[in-house]
């Protein structure tokens, strides 16, 4: 490959008219692409030694990309036909800038004689170094799609389809389609010069999960991982689009294709399309390489951004797994509840229980293990689900916060939590309760008075306390209890005292109305308190059915 310069295409001369030998190379190649012989301006140039590059194929050694292998099986067929060619490369493992390169039929021999130059760089295009500046500009996938699209239409192609592997997408399988099956691909975005999104979305629809013909271009460049040029639309694809209005002129308005899988951490993530219309010139070999750094770009943040969707998918499902279940409440008690996680979590430190005990009691319990997010959340699975078991086979309060105190001792992460665990008796109009280390609960009299129940506070849960005092407490008709977190009352802007007040007038205000409901009064005061999202807020509120009257009987 004799190197091809701008201007008469020879190589220039110094003043001394010696050839400039700097950044120029020889080697030959065999009919199959194998290095037959590599010169020593080629290990100069390139820094590979001879007996380590001869007998293996020029595609491991320099052009490794996927289009320089499509440049390489074209130079090959062409020396083959006794012609010469001649072609500009760069990426791969060529190394810094661009190289001119020449091809050369060997007489008698088979294969070429290949002659490489360094040239001074090419300007990148502008719409290349602004894909480079868009894509990736968040970790959304279908926004990717987007941006790639809108990258290459129209400074590239006339039109533009995105696809990403749906088996990476729904259950990040990474082993390939089956035997005499094409893969499966959802499509992330489409652009067509010329024609608005809304148009375009209604022919080529993001989000549609479709399975590629195994013969089809696509399903071809996404099995070989290299590029494919092809010059009509397949027939999949013309089916699909004539059953759209509008799709059979779009079909026909192309005649120049080019399909270019998306390759990340050596990983095929899915398949771009680029199209163009007659008025543009066809793709030829040098579009193969814009193509590939613009796919190579665009496969890494698609990648990203399907990593991110699992690990959201995945952390969603863990924490909709931690909530709990549904709650039964005895027939003698009226409950509401009110949780709200911190920042975006579904779950936090924050739990609250209800479980019915026989004779129609209930126990109720309110938790929270310090601090908040995922490893708060940990802790207090473990902690609910102990509680909720113990709750069950009716042990007095003062045992089981105990033994959680000693489950909670005897984590990995040695956390603290509080806990208040009430049982409440509606028939004696009365529940017995016990506290570590939890704020005390709010007694909201019919007519909106408040009062603080005074319990004694024990020790936080993981403290070694060797005992929690058990306290009895009356509740009058029609009173409500009030349980809740330290996130409702207390923030670094508002002190634990002045917390308390406010959350005790509120109460009273939202209670104080004959027609108030728990459930109204529950969010009603949480969204009255609730401050900057500093810590999980829970507030449970717990009211003893009153008997209905029974209507006197004639002549009563």
């Amino acid at each position: 490959m004799e190197l091809q310069i701008a201007g008469d295409g020879k190589p220039a001369l110094p003043r001394r008219h010696e050839p400039d030998l700097a950044g120029l190379a020889t080697f030959t190649l065999d009919p199959r692409g194998l290095i037959a012989s590599w010169s020593v301006t080629a290990t100069r140039l390139f820094g590979y030694p001879g007996p380590e590059v001869t007998g293996k194929h020029v595609c491991d050694v320099l052009m490794t990309s996927p289009g320089q292998r499509q440049l390489v099986d074209h130079a090959l067929a062409e020396v083959a036909a006794g012609r010469v060619w001649t072609a500009t490369a760069a990426g791969g493992n060529l190394g810094e800038g661009r190289f001119a390169m020449r091809c050369e039929p060997l007489a008698g021999l088979g294969g070429g004689l290949v002659i490489v130059q360094q040239v001074s760089p090419q300007p990148v295009p502008s719409w290349l170094n602004e894909a480079a500046a868009r894509i990736g500009s968040t970790l959304d996938l279908t926004q990717t799609g987007i941006e790639v699209a809108d990258s290459a239409v129209p400074g590239f192609a006339d039109a533009a389809v995105i696809y990403a592997a749906e088996r990476l997408l729904a259950a990040d399988e990474l082993s390939s389609p089956r035997a005499g099956h094409g893969p499966v691909v959802r499509r992330l975005a489409a652009r067509l010069a010329g024609q608005a999104a809304a148009v375009t979305d209604g022919l080529l629809r993001p989000g549609e999960v479709l399975a590629f013909g195994v013969d089809s271009p696509r399903a071809r460049a996404m099995a070989t991982g290299g590029p494919v040029l092809f010059d009509q639309v397949d027939g999949e694809s013309a089916e699909r689009l004539g059953r759209r209005p509008g799709g059979q002129e779009v079909a026909s308005s192309y005649n120049s294709f080019l399909a270019m899988p998306l390759i990340a951490r050596g990983i095929v993530v899915g398949c771009a399309t680029f199209c163009r219309t007659p008025a543009s010139p066809p793709f030829n070999t040098s579009d193969i390489a814009l193509a590939g750094e613009l796919a190579a770009r665009a496969a890494v943040c698609i990648d990203n951004a399907r990593l991110y969707h699992r690990e959201q998918r995945t952390a969603l499902a863990l924490q909709r797994g931690l909530l709990p279940g549904r709650q039964r409440v005895p027939p003698g008690l009226e409950v509401a509840h009110r949780y709200l996680p911190v920042g975006a979590s579904v779950v936090g430190g924050d739990w609250h229980d209800i479980v019915p005990l026989p004779d129609g009691r209930a126990v109720l319990i309110v938790g929270d293990a310090m601090g908040h997010g995922p490893e708060a959340a940990a802790v207090m699975v473990q902690l609910r689900t102990a509680a909720h078991i113990l709750a069950g086979v009716d042990l007095p309060p003062g045992d089981v916060l105990h033994r959680l105190d000693e489950m909670a001792a005897g984590m990995t992460a040695a956390p603290f939590a509080t806990c208040i665990y009430t049982i409440i008796d509606p028939a004696a109009s009365s529940m017995v309760a016990a506290q570590a280390g939890h704020l005390p609960p709010v007694l909201v009299l019919p007519g909106g008075e408040t009062r603080t129940i005074d319990l004694p506070p024990g020790l936080p849960l993981g403290l070694g306390a060797k005992s929690f005092e058990v306290t009895q407490v009356s509740l009058p008709p029609g009173a409500t209890l009030a349980l809740y977190s330290d996130g409702l009352v207390e923030s670094r802007t508002r002190s634990l005292d002045d917390g308390l007040t406010a959350l005790r007038t509120a109460l009273g205000t939202a209670l104080a109305g004959p027609r108030a409901t728990l459930g109204s009064a529950c969010a009603t005061v949480t969204q009255a308190l609730r401050q900057r999202g500093e810590d999980d807020i829970t507030l449970v509120l717990v009211r003893i059915r009153q008997p209905r009257p029974v209507p006197a009987g004639p002549g009563a």
